[in-house]
């Protein structure tokens, strides 16, 4: 019986990966192993040889990603204007590790959160036309959005309760009355549309560039079909003034999804601001940010 690690992070290291490749995978075992510069939360993803990588779940919970990447990127790759990840291999739980896990083409760049960027208004377009030319894969027989999507592309209903307690938890601490208003102008502005697809997390760390461009876009651990809303926090959190103009015109995003997208934003940034507001003033500051541009937006938008 395999076990599971005690924190379901612990003993994910660069000797397990040396163990697994070679007792599934031998024909690799002699190529060399090491950690990526960027650690992942939802995975350990390492460099195998020059031209792949390893890619492990850290909990149960990210698990079922695993077939769901493996049996989708291929499908949806071709129909996309910048490199998903390709899927080589998929390897079964051992030596000590419990989950599926996974064996990928490397792709060349730098995440967007530490490469240089000269012209911020057309890489705001081109992340708006890989999301619309993903908007436009056929999404028949595609994985609804829900607990394998950590509910991004679902409805935002599905987070009410944890926005209202981190919005109580934070009183006197941030414009929680403005913050509220954002919420329930979210939830008001109701998604009526067909599935579409949707990455989950179009964040920098997941958007590769090389000589400034959009050269590939990697994890689609949170993918899936329903609102793609949840993509366009992309726009809100990464682009300000004519960047963000040109996104919101790319994605061709009407008021109701923009609506949903700033709910999607400030969710996520009440929820990391209530757990670190007290012990970590970097991440706090980050995540003040972001709710002072969603209420700003929301601002200039009435």
């Amino acid at each position: 019986m395999v076990s599971t690690p005690p924190d379901g992070r612990a003993g994910i290291d660069a000797a397990l990966v040396k163990r697994l490749i070679a007792a599934q995978f031998p024909q690799w075992s002699a190529l060399d192993v090491a950690p990526v510069e960027v650690e992942g939360w939802d995975n350990r993803t390492y460099r195998l040889g020059d031209d792949m990588t390893v890619r492990l779940p850290t909990a149960a919970g990210y698990a079922p990603a695993v077939d769901k990447e493996n049996h989708w990127l291929p499908l949806l790759a071709s129909q996309l204007p910048v490199a998903v990840p390709p899927v080589l291999a998929k390897g079964a739980p051992g030596e000590g590790y419990p989950y599926p896990w996974s064996v990928r083409g490397w792709l060349d760049g730098e995440a967007a959160l530490r490469a240089r960027i000269d012209d911020r208004v057309q890489f705001a377009v081109s992340v708006g036309e890989f999301i619309g030319a993903l908007q436009r894969c056929d999404a028949t027989g595609g994985p609804l959005a829900g607990e394998h999507s950590w509910y991004r592309g679902a409805s935002l209903l599905h987070y009410d309760e944890e926005t209202r307690r981190c919005l109580a938890a934070l009183a006197g601490r941030v414009d929680t009355a403005e913050a509220a208003a954002v919420w329930e102008a979210a939830l008001a502005a109701e998604w009526h549309g067909e599935p579409v697809w949707f990455h989950g997390d179009i964040a920098p760390g997941n958007l590769l560039v090389a000589d400034g461009k959009l050269t590939a876009v990697i994890d689609f651990g949170t993918s899936g079909v329903g609102d793609p809303a949840c993509d366009l926090v992309a726009g809100l959190g990464m682009f300000e003034g004519e960047a963000r103009a040109a996104f919101r015109a790319t994605v061709r995003a009407d008021p109701a999804m923009w609506a949903r997208a700033r709910g999607w934003l400030l969710w996520k940034s009440l929820l990391v601001l209530s757990g670190c507001i007290d012990t970590d003033p970097v991440e706090a500051a980050v995540n003040r940010r972001l709710i002072d541009e969603v209420l700003a937006d929301h601002g200039r938008s009435r």
